[in-house]
């Protein structure tokens, strides 16, 4: 079994769990400041959108959402919840073109290997619309591998920075390091990006 296939399993044994620790949490400040750079009306992508807490917020706000997810019961959760039908696809399924105002990855591309993601953010820079912005977030540190279950990527300024080198039109136009929200968690650091197309 690969790595992502053990990460899919967690989430589809650990659904219930998982949304219980994470779709109450007040995630607002990220949200606004996310929508604050985009059209009223926007079209967003949820990328690995989890219980669907950041997809109902979006929707909340008038903003067009699509959301997927790789986790077959993270979806049902997700569709049940939102209200919208949340696609199974994978990351490296993205094949849209031109199409979103924004895309939401938070703490969801972090369990891509670090070999793999600059396709991936290639992928979701073509699925912008021009001048589009993409949101990501990864636990701060240096660590590659499994780690309670499930494989996650950590990243630092400067191994993002080397990674997003490969990619062609998108630059970094934030990064800023916060503190995890989740009660209890507040020791572990994330680095937060917004990438925008060129």
């Amino acid at each position: 079994m690969n790595d992502l296939n053990k990460t899919i399993m967690y989430y589809d044994t650990n659904a219930k769990k998982f949304t219980e620790g994470t779709v109450s949490v007040d995630f607002g400040t990220m949200q606004n400041y996310f929508l604050n750079k985009l059209p009223a009306d926007a079209a967003i992508l949820d990328f690995g959108c989890g219980s669907g807490r950041d997809t109902k917020f979006f929707l909340t706000h008038g903003c067009n959402v699509e959301a997927i997810d790789g986790s077959a019961e993270l979806c049902k959760i997700a569709s049940d919840y939102t209200g919208i039908k949340v696609k199974r696809m994978f990351f490296h399924e993205l094949a849209e073109i031109d199409k979103y105002d924004g895309i939401w990855a938070c703490s969801s591309i972090l369990h891509v290997p670090s070999q793999e993601l600059a396709d991936i953010i290639e992928k979701m820079t073509a699925a912008l619309k021009d001048n589009g912005i993409i949101y990501t977030s990864f636990k701060y540190g240096t660590f590659e591998g499994f780690r309670n279950g499930r494989f996650f990527t950590d990243m630092t300024e400067d191994t993002f920075a080397a990674i997003l080198n490969k990619v062609q039109q998108i630059e970094k136009e934030e990064q800023w390091i916060t503190s995890d929200v989740r009660a209890g968690r507040g020791e572990e650091k994330w680095l937060n990006l917004i990438l925008r197309k060129k």
